[in-house]
């Protein structure tokens, strides 16, 4: 970055963290009665060619392919101006990249960004895409790209096709029903491993081959898989599966997979081709498979094997019912950076060449968190709402308390949660987990303040459905 544009982005950052609001707007809400519902399901290919770098650059890039990765979505109409929900099988979308794909997805559906949730899957083996890191290591000239910008419009233009082709077979929505079962074996907490004052002395990763650490306790975790279907009278045609887990058995190979669950969502997809089946990761920043994945290669299908038994077991316990209204809530969050996120020191050391990778585009993360501040674009949340059932979008790398606190708040309704939507802010702990450090709390972007931010908005999109 030259010195004159380099010391325009550090004023400009920090100009503006002063100023920076935690909450400007709260609970817009669009509440429509029905009358004649119909779905527009869409998928299009996201798998990265040969060379392209996963997860950000700081693994191996793209030598082949095991299984393609897909965006895969609905569009809602009949309830107001279009509703867009979309699962995307990259590990994530940050800031303007996030706000691109909402804007591609609003403009193919007819209807507004604020009504777009967009949600990643989080596999490794995938795309990690900020488009200001991607600007900001591309001048450095000797670190790997975060993403081929060709590539990626390529996808925002594959987006706006796959909407519009849709929109030309749209079903009918009669009906909805929501269900859920137990998961064994594949969900764990990360942060179990503690000293006597609480702090995390290790992490138990996405694999763990310590053994010490795998016979530890699944510790706090939502063993529930749910979900939310919607019917052309009889039919089944969408289908959406949450479930909270980082969703990697092993990874850094180069091999650009979906994963276990992505596996057990095409396997099912596979059998049920009449029916669009989706599946989001829930609020899994301190959540992996470790206890029960030591990262060989066939403990991918075990996992893919039981994340596939959860969804045939929710599935079985679905019972449509008629609509009667659809409600769309959005809320706008501002949260604060951590003040130890010092602009220059990120310039310096991603423009150190005896660094390794990670630790130069990581920081180019981070330092593109801070310009977005600058550039005040908050974080949308949003639920849809279908009668008692909320489907609530958050985003980033959430701990698996908001999920909880989610069902908590909407306890009169039936909530399933995906995270993972716009990644600008890293990983998001609780409040009290700050003071215990690890890993999660080490790169999290903002000061724990997010967490009485982030509680509010989910308050405001989670009322009782009297209000």
């Amino acid at each position: 970055m030259p010195s004159d544009s380099r010391r325009r982005f550090l004023e400009q950052v920090t100009a503006s963290s002063a100023a920076w609001t935690l909450f400007p707007s709260l609970g817009r809400a669009d509440d429509q009665a029905t009358g004649s519902l119909h779905l527009a399901p869409f998928r299009f290919d996201v798998t990265p060619p040969k060379g392209h770098s996963l997860c950000g650059g700081w693994i191996r890039p793209v030598i082949g392919v095991d299984d393609s990765l897909e965006a895969i979505g609905f569009v809602l109409l009949g309830a107001g101006k279009p509703i867009v929900v979309c699962a995307v099988d990259w590990t994530g979308l940050l800031n303007d990249a996030h706000v691109q794909w909402r804007s591609a997805l609003a403009e193919a559906a007819g209807t507004t960004p604020d009504r777009v949730a967009v949600q990643c899957v989080h596999q490794h083996n995938a795309p990690f895409v900020c488009l200001d890191a991607e600007a900001i290591v591309s001048k450095q000239g000797d670190l790997p790209h975060i993403v081929d910008l060709d590539f990626y419009r390529r996808c925002l233009d594959k987006a706006r096709a796959a909407v519009e082709s849709g929109l030309q077979q749209t079903r009918p929505v009669t009906a909805v029903a929501a269900g859920q079962a137990n998961v064994q074996n594949v969900a764990s907490n990360r942060r179990v491993f503690r000293n006597t004052y609480g702090h995390v002395m290790k992490m138990r990763g996405s694999s763990c081959r310590d053994e010490e650490l795998r016979a530890l306790s699944d510790g706090i975790i939502d063993p529930q898989l749910k979900t939310v279907a919607f019917y052309d009278g009889d039919t089944k045609i969408a289908a959406c599966h949450y479930y909270a887990t980082h969703p990697m058995s092993y990874y850094g190979d180069g091999r650009v997979s979906s994963d276990f669950v992505g596996l057990a969502r095409k396997r099912r997809q596979r059998e049920q081709p009449e029916c669009q089946h989706i599946y989001f990761t829930g609020c899994a920043g301190n959540i992996s498979a470790g206890k029960y994945n030591d990262g060989s290669q066939p403990v991918r299908r075990i996992l893919a094997n039981r994340i596939y038994d959860g969804i045939v077991a929710a599935e079985k316990t679905l019972q449509p019912k008629s609509i009667e209204h659809v409600r769309w809530r959005t809320a706008e969050m501002l949260p604060k950076a951590r003040s130890t996120l010092s602009a220059d020191t990120l310039y310096q050391q991603i423009s150190d060449s005896r660094n390794s990778f990670v630790n130069r585009n990581r920081p180019s993360y981070m330092l593109s968190w801070l310009g977005r501040l600058g550039k005040q674009t908050p974080i949308v949340l949003s639920a849809l709402q279908v009668d008692d059932i909320s489907l609530l979008h958050l985003p980033a790398e959430s701990f698996i308390e908001y999920q909880l606190r989610a069902q908590q708040l909407g306890s009169d309704r039936f909530v399933a949660t995906a995270a993972y939507g716009d990644g600008g802010p890293w990983y998001i702990p609780i409040a009290e987990e700050y003071p215990n450090g690890g890993y999660e709390v080490s790169v999290a972007f903002c000061d724990s303040s997010i967490d009485a931010v982030m509680t509010t908005g989910m308050q405001s999109l989670l009322l009782p459905k009297s209000v």
